[in-house]
């Protein structure tokens, strides 16, 4: 039993039945497409078994994307669910047959309050069909499975017909990158458009010290604030250097090196530095990256010290630059 060619066969039956779905899309599309856009309220998907778990699936893209959609299943919109329908709702049905119970039990009452119904159905002449509004092709030749039962090559096609729905949505609402950032503020796009260097800076316990300060606090310093970094204040407290674990280790090298000699002698006079703490940490990890640092100081205009910003909080956070 050659199990490779038996899985490139399944691709081949889906890919082809894809294709020639894509080729029979027609003005019903476009209807259903323009009576989404028209709902006032959201768009409601529901659906029996596999179909159900396509039509979820479904539901999480819509919403993710524009548009304000949820799964309802049939069995629990007979049981009072139904009244989570409302007049402005649009309702998505799915179901191979058309017939299948527990959703053609619902579908009388969806027309009893005159809510607009896109069905998705293999049959235009079944109970779906005929309530439907719309009718939405989701026929095919045949299953991947061998057996010819088990639902693959429908819901395959199925959940492609509803991303080809969500996109085309998309792309008639002008849905851009920061908007769908706006729905996923947890995720890596979210966090790329969104989190700031003020949201990731740290400002409390920093480790500073003096210009007059010796190698010997320096170290001290370091190793408290564990950021292999002490910043250099002067007597107004506006930073004028930084010392990294780097410099001190050069500093270790020189044959006159003593831990009474100021830190300020051997730390960077003019570090990277940014007054802005609303820029992207995105764009913030770019400038590290660029300038091969680990530490951005963050300092007000006058020089105060506001915070600093390490490269391990912004891998931690999972900021990726842009």
């Amino acid at each position: 039993m050659d199990l490779i060619k038996i899985a490139q066969e399944t691709f081949h039956i889906e890919a082809d039945a894809l294709n020639k779905a894509a080729a029979r899309l027609d003005d019903n599309f476009l209807a259903a497409i323009e009576l989404i856009l028209q709902t006032k309220g959201k768009l409601i998907i529901t659906g029996v078994g596999k179909s159900g778990l396509v039509g979820a699936k479904m539901a999480a893209t819509f919403a993710s994307t524009g548009t304000s959609s949820f799964f309802l299943h049939p069995t629990e919109a007979l049981h009072g669910d139904l009244g989570m329908i409302g007049k402005d709702d649009t309702l998505l049905a799915i179901s191979s047959s058309g017939e299948s119970e527990e959703l053609t039990k619902i579908l009388p009452h969806i027309k009893r309050f005159e809510i607009p119904l896109i069905g998705l159905t293999s049959n235009a002449n079944s109970s779906l069909g005929k309530y439907a509004d719309v009718f939405l092709d989701i026929s095919v030749e045949k299953e991947a499975c061998p057996l010819g039962i088990a639902p693959t090559t429908s819901t395959t096609l199925t959940m492609a017909l509803g991303d080809a729905m969500a996109v085309a949505l998309m792309e008639k609402r002008g849905f851009k990158e920061e908007d769908f950032a706006s729905f996923h503020p947890g995720g890596s796009l979210g966090k790329k458009l969104f989190v700031k260097i003020k949201d990731l800076m740290k400002t409390k316990n920093l480790p500073i010290i003096d210009t007059k300060a010796t190698l010997k606090a320096a170290v001290v310093a370091m190793s408290e604030g564990k950021l292999g970094t002490v910043l250099i204040v002067d007597e107004k407290e506006h930073f004028v250097a930084l010392l990294s674990d780097g410099d001190l280790r050069r500093a270790l090298m020189q044959n006159d090196f003593s831990l009474e000699h100021l830190a300020l002698d051997y730390a960077s006079q003019n570090p990277k530095v940014y007054h802005n703490t609303a820029l992207l940490a995105s764009e913030a990890l770019e400038i590290i990256e660029n300038d091969r640092i680990q530490l951005l100081p963050l300092v007000s205009e006058e020089g105060s010290i506001l915070g600093v910003l390490h490269i391990h909080d912004l891998i931690n956070a999972g900021i990726k630059s842009k």
